[in-house]
C-alpha cells in the first residue's frame, strides 16, 4: 500500500515537472534561456521544451515597441538661461540577448542618457533657437540615443520634447512680448484698413469725375451734331426753296417764250428775276452786259403795265 502512494506520488511529480518543462512564447514576445547559468538561446513565438532543473528562462522580453515619459530635466542655454524640458522616448528591443546582458537596467540607462544628450544639445542654443527648433532638437537626440543603445539591444525610433518650461520670469516676458507683438499687427493692420478706404474714396472721386467729363462731353457732342443737323436742315429748306423759285421763274420764262414773247420781254422777266432773288437784302446786284441797255426799257415798261 506505501508502495503504491509512493508511486503516484512519484507520477505526480513527474507530471507537474513535465508541464513546468512545457513553454508557450506568445506573439511579439521572445525567451532568454540559460542553462546552469550560462546563456543557452533565444525562444521565439511557439512551443518550446526546457530540461526541467538545468535550463532556466532568465528574461522574458517584449518586442513590440514601448513609450517612456521621463520628468522634466533641468537645462541651460547657451545664453545662461535655465529651464525644464520632458522628454518621451518611444524604443523597441531589437536583440533580446543584448537587452538582458548589456546593461543592467535599460529604462534607467535611457532616462540618463537622454538627459545628458538633451544638455548637450541645448548648451549649444540660445532661448529662443530652443523654443523654435523642437524638430531639431529631437532629430539629434533621437539620432543620439539610437548610437549609444544599439550596444544594448535597443533601437530608439522617436524622441520628442514633450513641454519646454522656461522659468517664470522669462515667461512674463515672453507674455508681453506677443502682447506688444498683436498690438503692432492690430494697428499695422487698422492703418492698412484705413489706408485703404482712403484710396477707395479717392478711386471713387476720380470715377466719378471721370464719368461727369464723360457724359459733358457727351452731351457737348450731342447738342453739336443736333446743331449740325439743324443748320443743314436749314441750308437744305433754303436751297430747296431757291430751286422752286429758280424753276418757277424758268417755267414763266418758258411759258412766255411759248406764247410767242419777244427777247425784250424775256429780259425785263429775267430782271424781275434778279429783284425777286434780292428781295432787297442784296446790297450789290451785278447784271449782265447784254440786258444793261433794257433797263430803261424795263421801266418803261413796268409804268405801262401799271
Amino acid at each position: 500500500m506505501v508502495g503504491l502512494i509512493f508511486l503516484v506520488i512519484v507520477l505526480i511529480l513527474a507530471v507537474i515537472i513535465l508541464m513546468s518543462s512545457i513553454k508557450i512564447v506568445p506573439q511579439a514576445h521572445a525567451y532568454v534561456v540559460e542553462r546552469l547559468g550560462a546563456y543557452q538561446q533565444t525562444w521565439s513565438v511557439g512551443l518550446h521544451v526546457k530540461i526541467p532543473f538545468i535550463d532556466t528562462v532568465a528574461k522574458r522580453v517584449v518586442l513590440k515597441e514601448q513609450v517612456v515619459d521621463f520628468a522634466p530635466q533641468p537645462v541651460i542655454t547657451k545664453d545662461n538661461v535655465t529651464m525644464r524640458i520632458d522628454t518621451v522616448v518611444f524604443f523597441q528591443i531589437t536583440d533580446p540577448k543584448l537587452f538582458a546582458y548589456g546593461v543592467e537596467n535599460p529604462i534607467m540607462a535611457i532616462e540618463n542618457l537622454t538627459a545628458t544628450t538633451l544638455r548637450n544639445i541645448i548648451g549649444e542654443m540660445e532661448l529662443d533657437q530652443t523654443l523654435t527648433s523642437r524638430e531639431v532638437i529631437n532629430t539629434k537626440m533621437r539620432a543620439s540615443l539610437d548610437i549609444a543603445t544599439d550596444p544594448w539591444g535597443i533601437k530608439v525610433n522617436r524622441v520628442e520634447l514633450k513641454n519646454i518650461i522656461p522659468p517664470a520670469a522669462i515667461q512674463d516676458a515672453m507674455e508681453k512680448q506677443m502682447k506688444a507683438e498683436r498690438e503692432r499687427r492690430e494697428a499695422i493692420l487698422r492703418a492698412e484698413g484705413e489706408k485703404k478706404s482712403t484710396i477707395l474714396v479717392a478711386e471713387g472721386q476720380k470715377e466719378s469725375a471721370i464719368l461727369e467729363a464723360e457724359a459733358e462731353k457727351q452731351s457737348a457732342i450731342l447738342r453739336a451734331e443736333a446743331e449740325k443737323e439743324k443748320m443743314i436742315r436749314e441750308a437744305e429748306g433754303e436751297a430747296e426753296a431757291i430751286l422752286k423759285v429758280q424753276k418757277a421763274t424758268a417755267d414763266g420764262i418758258r411759258m412766255i417764250r411759248e406764247a410767242g414773247a419777244d427777247d425784250a420781254v424775256l429780259k425785263i422777266k429775267s430782271l424781275e428775276a434778279f429783284e425777286k432773288a434780292a428781295d432787297g437784302q442784296a446790297t450789290k446786284i451785278i447784271i449782265p452786259s447784254e440786258i444793261q441797255g433794257l433797263a430803261g426799257l424795263a421801266a418803261s415798261a413796268k409804268e405801262i403795265f401799271k
